[in-house]
């Protein structure tokens, strides 16, 4: 069993490393690795489980795709544009209220949607202009993108990472806003501040930056930016706050009528479909790498694979597992995206949970570590979209080593989660 196992996980590497030789694309790679081993496995095609695979997050996609079409809305509305400049006008003369902002800014796109990608597509640009106007080096500009991109999509209440663990390991995702906020929170003020506190220039040119940021549309004010969230965030809290009373409302629904209100209240006619399009267009790579990975997942559960990696995770010591979490989980991040978290994520919160270790805290610890290799090649999606977004043209291992002591912190804190995950049991609510 353990050798018809191995074969069949050799098989997978094989035809993962086959589909990365052939340059098909990591979402083109898992799914030759998939096939190949459910050949090796000795059941063909299996059809059924890879139909049963691909909707496996399925209810992860629809979040995906309703939450970003949410933010693209408020960006064509002009909401985002708005901010921005009223931070840069109220706060040009001081350097820490506006990195304290725009780290708050950073986080929301990630933190709404579970997708570094998409905070760098929505507010990179502006924050990338906005430190420029502060003199900070454009490798730090996109080191600081890239690191608010990761902790936003660490970021309660989307996590993905920790959604696909605990749905991997039939455990409810509840209690999870206190220690991802608190960790996230952390890391994004930490790498802003540490990247960002440098440069020449110590207050903006206020007529420069007006000029070169885009006008947003006449009549637009604090409330239509205001409104949609307030749509949002009640109709989560109504449900935990009246849970017996209050319909339930799922995610995809409550941003789809968050999406709405921005349409309805928009200064200037939306092209709600043209967006709903380019939206969808825009997150191909990202939902089907997600779907792709419930296959391989799915293929790896008949095959046994899955449960040789599992047997292999908990049956090492803890020691080990504390001392090697913080290198293997970016790395497994960079070669295999969110397809890490399932493999091997769920194994260790069965272990974790076996040994008396809170789960919850746990777990988002690792999750937390885990989008910092989005940086990392072979993959680096995240990275690739920051260095591009910065305007940055040098080597991309210099845009790595700035990221180096802010990543090391950040991976420092998702260690003691772990280590110590039941001393902070008190950050755990419902």
């Amino acid at each position: 069993m353990f050798n018809h196992a191995a074969l069949v996980l050799a098989v997978m590497a094989a035809g993962f490393g086959l589909g990365a030789l052939l340059r098909a694309g990591t979402e083109l790679s898992m799914l030759i690795a998939a096939l190949a081993g459910a050949v090796a496995h000795g059941a063909g095609v299996p059809t059924r489980h890879i139909v049963e695979g691909t909707f496996t997050y399925f209810d992860v996609v629809l979040i995906f795709i309703t939450a970003t079409y949410f933010m693209n809305l408020l960006k064509e509305s002009g909401g985002v544009s708005y901010i921005v400049r009223s931070v840069i006008r109220k706060f040009h003369k001081s350097r820490f209220m506006l990195l304290l902002l725009l780290t708050l800014i950073m986080l929301v796109p990630g933190a709404l949607t579970g997708s570094g990608t998409v905070t760098v597509l929505v507010v990179g640009s502006f924050v990338a202009t906005v430190l420029s106007y502060l003199g900070i080096s454009r490798d730090r500009i996109a080191a600081i993108i890239f690191l608010g991109a990761a902790m936003s999509a660490a970021a309660p209440p989307i996590n993905l990472w920790a959604m696909m663990t605990a749905g991997g390991a039939n455990m409810p995702y509840v209690g999870f806003t206190g220690p991802l906020g608190v960790i996230s929170i952390l890391g994004a003020l930490f790498s802003v501040f540490y990247l960002g506190w440098s440069g020449k220039q110590r207050n903006i040119d206020v007529a420069k930056a007006m000029k070169e940021l885009p006008q947003p549309p006449k009549g637009m004010s604090f409330l239509h930016v205001l409104v949609p969230f307030a749509v949002f965030f009640g109709i989560v809290v109504a449900g935990r706050v009246w849970p017996f009373n209050f319909p339930v409302v799922g995610l995809p629904l409550a941003f789809t009528l968050a999406a709405v209100t921005v349409i309805v209240m928009s200064p200037t006619r939306l092209q709600a479909l043209r967006i709903l399009a380019r939206t969808v267009d825009d997150l191909l790579p990202l939902v089907s790498t997600v779907t792709i990975v419930g296959i391989l997942v799915q293929i790896m559960a008949l095959s046994g694979a899955r449960g040789l990696i599992s047997l292999s995770v908990v049956t090492l010591p803890l020691v080990v597992l504390f001392a090697s979490l913080w290198a293997v989980l970016p790395v497994s991040e960079g070669i295999f995206q969110y397809a890490s978290a399932p493999l091997l994520g769920v194994p260790l919160v069965f272990l974790f949970n076996m040994k008396g270790i809170n789960p919850i805290i746990a777990l988002a610890g690792m999750a937390t570590i885990w989008p910092l290799g989005d940086c990392l090649p072979p993959t680096a999606p995240v990275g690739r979209a920051a260095v591009m977004t910065a305007g940055y043209e040098g080597k991309y291992t210099s845009f790595l080593a700035r990221c180096i002591v802010p990543a090391l912190f950040i991976m420092a804190l998702g260690t003691i989660y772990i280590v110590f995950a039941s001393k902070l049991a008190f950050l755990v609510r419902g």
